[in-house]
C-alpha cells in the first residue's frame, strides 16, 4: 500500500472555502474516476498561525495506482485551478511512503 501526502496552506477568508471545494468538488472528482487501486482520501486541517494548513493523504494499492490518479511524474502536486486561486502557497510534489505495518 501507498500513501501520498501533500500539504496546502489558505488565509483566513479563503479556508472554509477551500475546504468546501474539496469536499464538494474534487474529492467527489477523484472518486468518480474509478481509478483501479485508489482506496481513499483524507483531509486533515489545523490552524497555524496566520493562516489555516491542509494536509490530505490518500491511499493506493500501489505505484500504478497513483500514476494512473497523477500521471507519470506522479510526485508533482496536483492542484486544480480553482484550488490554486484559494491557496497561499503549497507544496509543489507530494510524498510518497509504503505502508509497512
Amino acid at each position: 500500500m501507498i500513501v501520498r501526502i501533500w500539504h496546502g496552506w489558505a488565509a483566513p477568508g479563503k479556508d472554509d472555502q477551500y475546504e468546501e471545494l474539496l469536499k464538494e468538488e474534487i474529492f467527489t472528482r477523484i472518486a468518480n474516476r474509478y481509478i483501479k487501486g485508489y482506496q481513499g482520501i483524507r483531509l486533515l486541517r489545523r490552524d497555524s498561525g496566520d493562516e489555516t494548513e491542509f494536509i490530505t493523504i490518500m491511499t493506493f494499492d500501489d505505484l500504478d495506482a497513483v500514476k494512473e490518479f497523477a500521471g507519470e511524474d506522479y510526485e508533482a502536486a496536483v492542484v486544480p485551478p480553482k484550488a490554486r486561486q484559494l491557496l497561499s502557497h503549497f507544496d509543489q510534489t507530494s510524498q510518497h511512503y509504503e505502508v509497512k505495518v
